[in-house]
């Protein structure tokens, strides 16, 4: 191996093992793992949330859910895969900026919470969406009578966008 290859293969060594400690660092600084865990604290790590967290608190589904039941998948790769997404994002609009402040539920995080209603309300929403009883009907979808005007169902978020925490 000639002396010029060896050099450029250790300052890639070394840019690679800079971006890794930095990387590292960072993660542990901002307290990265305590997002892994299911503790809803650790949504008030940060400042924007304080408001959000306070909120959840004081709401009607402090005592029987906590963030990850409605903002993650209930399956464990779509929980971490969510959460992934977010915390990069998370992690690059606090250090450039562009945060709306208050913060804002996004179209996918929206789609979450919504499956994540639906997925503990089954009941209460099946019975909205296709009548009393379709739970237990013959297959086959029955007709939906709480639906919009697209024939899908409506939205528990449209009306109950309070119901986690109420932060306007």
């Amino acid at each position: 191996m000639t002396a010029s290859r060896r050099w450029a293969l250790a300052a890639a060594a070394a840019a690679v093992g800079a971006a890794a400690g930095l990387g590292v660092f960072t993660f542990g600084y901002a307290r990265g793992y305590s997002y892994l865990g299911h503790d809803p604290a650790a949504c008030a790590n940060c400042h924007i949330m304080s408001e959000h967290y306070a909120a959840w608190m004081k709401g009607s589904h402090h005592s029987v859910a906590t963030c990850n039941d409605c903002h993650t998948p209930h399956d464990l790769v779509g929980k971490y895969a969510v959460k992934a997404k977010n915390g990069f994002w998370h992690s690059f609009y606090f250090t450039v900026g562009g945060y709306p402040d208050p913060l804002r539920i996004t179209a996918g995080n929206r789609r979450v919470t919504e499956a994540a209603c639906r997925h503990c309300h089954t009941e209460i929403t099946e019975a909205i969406d296709h009548g009393p009883g379709a739970v237990s009907q013959q297959p086959g979808p029955p007709p939906a009578v709480h639906a919009a005007s697209s024939g899908e169902p409506i939205s528990c978020i449209r009306c109950h966008k309070y119901v986690g925490h109420w932060v306007r």
